[in-house]
């Protein structure tokens, strides 16, 4: 009873010995950043210099969308250390943030310091990922008018790819398919999954062709990673495709069963918008009582669904 009884103080002690710091970071890697937050804002009282500090308070709170809070902390950061390629890149990238829930005017004044951050940090860290990601967007987002640049844009693409091929070739793909270069697009993404095989891979090539009316395209992209990538989130994938186009029901109905059957939390989509498309797949090929039946158990589960209260006015209609 009494080694019982040090095995269960013991934890308490040791939990009672961390440092408001320790206790913060245990929290945060945790993903719990409310929490973590006020044993920050205390570790910083004692030691209002330490850097590790400021810079979880910044991610907690870019975390909660406070972009003002975070360019103060990570902007205490930079100024600091002028030659940290991570303090940079959150700079930017918090003030990027920031610029995109402005009006554009005022957008326009964040620019160059956006730009600025970026740029340093490729130029601090010449395998800085992220960064490079950032960029990409940046310039062919950017209008030319005010500094973007598709020359630009493919330049820190290329650089992706020296890193990692399969961003490459993502990079590339994402300026071709913004840059309205379907065909060029597609051959990237394609190249993507030779190299990589992703799930996110064929992700990005099946919603190039969602995007441009190529739904057939979508569903054999969907299913052939199916085949290489066990997840159950794609049935739902492939179910989505074909009630909304209107196309291989018998393989999105059988899809969407699946679907329902093996659910879990991670799937991510809730089992009622899998009803919903079941729904409107049995309502496209002209079964109105079992489009119906579908329709009732989505709205069942969640009386406010908006979209299934419109789709059984379709469905009534019939």
């Amino acid at each position: 009873m009494k080694y019982l009884l040090i095995l269960f103080i013991l934890p308490l002690t040791v939990l009672g010995q961390q440092s408001s710091f320790e206790k913060g970071e245990a929290l945060f890697l945790k993903e719990k950043y409310n929490q973590a937050k006020p044993f920050f804002k205390e570790h910083l009282k004692a030691q209002p210099k330490d850097a590790k500090t400021i810079e979880y308070l910044g991610d907690i709170a870019g975390y909660a969308k406070d972009w003002d809070t975070a360019i103060d902390y990570y902007g205490s950061l930079v100024e600091k250390d002028n030659n940290n390629a991570n303090y940079h890149f959150k700079a930017g990238g918090a003030l990027g943030m920031k610029a995109l829930e402005i009006s554009k005017i005022r957008a326009v004044s964040y620019i160059s310091d956006i730009k600025e951050h970026f740029e340093r940090a490729a130029k601090l860290d010449p395998k800085h990922i992220e960064v490079r990601w950032a960029l990409v967007e940046f310039y062919i987002q950017l209008p030319g008018i005010i500094g973007g640049s598709e020359k630009k844009a493919i330049k820190y693409a290329n650089q992706l790819g020296e890193l990692s091929p399969v961003d490459g070739y993502l990079a590339n793909g994402y300026i071709a398919e913004y840059s309205d270069r379907t065909k060029d697009a597609e051959i990237f993404y394609k190249q993507a999954i030779n190299v990589g095989g992703s799930v996110h891979t064929y992700e990005k090539l099946s919603t190039l062709y969602e995007n441009s009316n190529q739904p057939e395209k979508a569903i054999e992209t969907v299913t052939s990673c199916l085949k290489v990538h066990d997840r159950n989130s794609l049935h739902y994938q492939i179910g989505k495709i074909a009630a909304q186009y209107n196309l291989n029901s018998e393989l999105g109905i059988s899809c969407l069963q699946k679907y329902i059957d093996n659910h879990s939390v991670k799937d991510g989509v809730p089992k009622d918008w899998a009803y919903f498309r079941l729904a409107q797949i049995y309502k496209n090929i002209g079964k109105k009582n079992v489009a119906l039946q579908w329709i009732n158990k989505a709205l069942a589960d969640r009386p406010s669904f908006k979209e299934a209260k419109k789709e059984k006015e379709l469905i009534q209609a019939l």
